[in-house]
């Protein structure tokens, strides 16, 4: 069975940086794309960054485009999100997802203090 397991979330000040990982098992993870996601309180879930199974293709969204950094490391079977210059809009859990295999993460809390 699948399992996602993220970590790295925490509370930092605006301007900041974190670097949120997501350890997977149970699939062969190289085969596979990978997102992250976010979800503020009150708001609906939105997709944050995608990467290519070989790592070589990403896509962000627009509110994260070049403060946001999604990479991979196949051999360690987990994904990565390098999150620079964050602001208050950011305060979020966030989860990594294997959207082919509807597999999820836990998710990690977010917190950027203004």
């Amino acid at each position: 069975q699948w399992q996602l397991m993220e970590s790295g979330g925490g509370l930092v000040q605006t301007g900041g940086s974190l670097r949120l990982s997501c350890s997977a098992s149970g699939f062969t993870f190289s085969r596979y794309g990978m997102s992250w996601f976010r979800q503020a309180p009150g708001k609906e879930r939105e997709l944050v960054a995608t990467i290519s199974s070989a790592g070589g293709s990403t896509n962000y969204a627009d509110s994260v485009k070049g403060r946001f950094t999604i990479s991979r490391d196949n051999a360690k079977n987990t994904v990565y999100l390098q999150m620079n210059n964050l602001k208050p809009e950011d305060t979020a859990v966030y989860y990594c997802s294997c959207r082919p295999l509807g597999a999820w993460g836990q998710g990690t809390l977010v917190t950027v203090s203004s």
